[in-house]
């Protein structure tokens, strides 16, 4: 997979110690890279970054909020993949300028810093699928289509790629931008997202509430993710012009009511109750993106179908309650025996 570009390459991962910065940074231990981490500290509890000892495997560690690096230089990578940001779209509503500080002053900080680095021989921008101005439309997003923000947490990934453009255009950098649909996987135990919601309430032997249960999301596993921005990496690695934005999603659909239907198969203890009230304001009902571009131009698509997908993460997180396992080397291998 990715024709070993990855081994003995310096790989910068920010956000390393969330849950798909720990799953990448992993990954790309597996492949031969030397990885440095820019990250928070991780979060107290259970975490995925402390259960697979990335401390005891990463070249350099560092714990520190990114707008606060002085300098990268040292290092000398010759790719940087940036995750760090904001994650949590109800925790923006409550922190709308942290949230800018963050994600936004947080992008231009680590492009000053790319900037100065001669080494870098590109950058890898993490964005979302929610940049797109929602319209509620019955067909995916295209990477061409108008972008726009209602909510703090999207108007700030909009915002970042204002600033990627800025720096393009501005002093040439060479920097892809991904948009991905709603990533599951095992790790992942942040609030008000409906993997995580589900699995705890059932490790508890309690209900999971849902609030939603008819909205449709892009599901996608995280390895189907991991593997756009890996391609990307890759082309920029080999030199070749990826200087523009990509989406990342399945081929099929799933409402959130499908999603805790196939999650019970997995696990027959999940029990949930339907709430009217919706978790936030601006709540996007209908969302689907292309990935035609990603198809013609990276050769990517979903290895895993999205019951797949559901399947392998609610196993995760069986194995791990169940057993004490951490299944994430074990899915990783599994996946790659998919190309």
């Amino acid at each position: 997979m990715f024709q070993n570009i990855y081994s003995g390459k310096k790989i910068l991962v920010t956000g390393h110690t969330g849950t798909k910065g720990s799953w990448l940074s992993f990954w790309l231990h597996r492949m031969g890279a030397q990885v440095y981490g820019i990250s928070h500290s991780p979060k107290p509890g259970p975490n995925h970054y402390e259960l697979l000892n990335l401390h005891g495997v990463l070249v350099k560690d560092i714990h520190a909020d990114i707008s606060l690096v002085e300098e990268i230089t040292s290092i000398q990578p010759d790719l940087v993949m940036h995750l760090a940001a904001r994650a949590i779209v109800s925790r923006a509503f409550l922190e709308p300028e942290y949230t800018m500080k963050c994600t936004v002053m947080g992008m231009v900080h680590l492009l000053e810093l790319c900037r100065c680095c001669p080494s870098i021989k590109g950058i890898v921008a993490i964005e979302t699928d929610k940049v797109y101005d929602n319209q509620e439309w019955d067909w995916g997003y295209r990477e061409m289509d108008e972008l726009g923000g209602d909510d703090p947490y999207s108007m700030s990934k909009v915002c970042v790629d204002q600033v990627i453009r800025c720096y393009r255009k501005s002093y040439g950098m060479n920097i892809s931008a991904t948009r991905s649909g709603n990533i599951i996987a095992g790790g992942d135990w942040n609030e008000k997202r409906l993997i995580p919601d589900i699995v705890k309430a059932t490790a508890k032997g309690e209900s999971v509430e849902i609030h939603t249960p008819n909205a449709t999301r892009p599901w996608l596993h995280i390895l189907d993710t991991l593997r756009g921005y890996l391609l990307l990496g890759q082309k920029i690695l080999q030199g070749e012009d990826v200087n523009s934005a990509f989406n990342f999603g399945p081929n099929d659909e799933m409402t959130v009511l499908d999603v805790l239907e196939k999650a019970k198969s997995v696990w027959p203890n999940v029990q949930y109750v339907v709430k009217e009230q919706e978790t936030h304001k601006h709540m996007v009902q209908l969302l689907k993106i292309d990935s035609t571009k990603s198809n013609k131009l990276l050769g990517w698509k979903p290895l895993w179908t999205t019951e797949e997908a559901i399947a392998r993460t609610i196993e995760w997180y069986r194995a791990y309650f169940q057993e004490g396992e951490v299944l994430t080397d074990k899915q990783i291998e599994e996946y790659e025996g998919k190309e």
